[in-house]
């Protein structure tokens, strides 16, 4: 019996296929569930899944989840309770158990998130600290619930502090910067920004020593915007 070794200059040999650098760049996988995989994708500091259980933004969505059926259950009081539960284990992530969120949801720090109600989160979205999914104020109505809360599409990266209030829709893939404050609807694969930072007192700081309201005055916030 003749082994026989494929030669790469005939027509039917069978070349090695090349990895894509997609294919190449993409993280490896190593079967955990969904909500452990993206933080080891997302979060460079997670080095191992142990670290990642550990992380309250984990708790929040399990203890949303399980909130979340009760509530579509109509199973009273007790949704609300799990959420506070969740709020005071979790540095303040408060989560309304009537939000939909989608799967791979990842909130990095997480400390001070505020989820409205009526919100309603995509897959693969990623929020960062003291963000909120709020409302513009309060009614009640009677008959259906009124759509109060955001509506963040897939693919949704929104830094911290942002503050995305009312029934919008942030379309999908899109990017709020910090500090960001939206009330009206986003495009798809838009990116919005908040207010820049003003030096008011450039290299005066430790001279100056009026209070802080009262720095800035008698100069240009045009000549000093960063």
């Amino acid at each position: 019996m003749h082994n026989q070794t494929s030669n790469p200059n005939r027509p039917d040999s069978d070349p090695q296929p090349k990895s894509s650098p997609a294919e190449v760049s993409a993280p490896k996988r190593f079967g955990w569930p969904d909500w452990i995989q993206v933080v080891l994708e997302k979060d460079p500091a997670a080095k191992n899944v142990i670290e990642v259980l550990l992380y309250p933004s984990v708790h929040a969505l399990f203890f949303h989840r399980a909130s979340h059926l009760l509530y579509r259950l109509r199973v009273p009081v007790i949704p609300r309770f799990i959420s506070l539960i969740a709020r005071l284990l979790t540095g303040g992530i408060e989560i309304h158990p009537g939000a939909r969120i989608g799967k791979r949801f990842f909130i990095d720090h997480g400390s001070g998130v505020v989820i409205g109600e009526t919100a309603e989160i995509g897959d693969d979205v990623m929020l960062y600290h003291q963000v909120t999914l709020g409302a513009t104020g309060w009614w009640r109505t009677d008959g259906d619930q009124v759509k109060r809360h955001p509506t963040v599409e897939d693919g949704v990266v929104i830094a911290s502090g942002a503050s995305i209030l009312g029934p919008v829709v942030i379309g999908a893939r899109s990017k709020i910067g910090a500090l960001a404050l939206v009330s009206e609807d986003v495009p798809p694969d838009s990116i919005v920004v908040g207010p820049r930072a003003t030096l008011l007192s450039p290299h005066g700081a430790r001279r100056d020593s009026r209070p802080l309201h009262q720095l800035g005055e008698g100069t240009s916030d045009e000549s000093y915007t960063i």
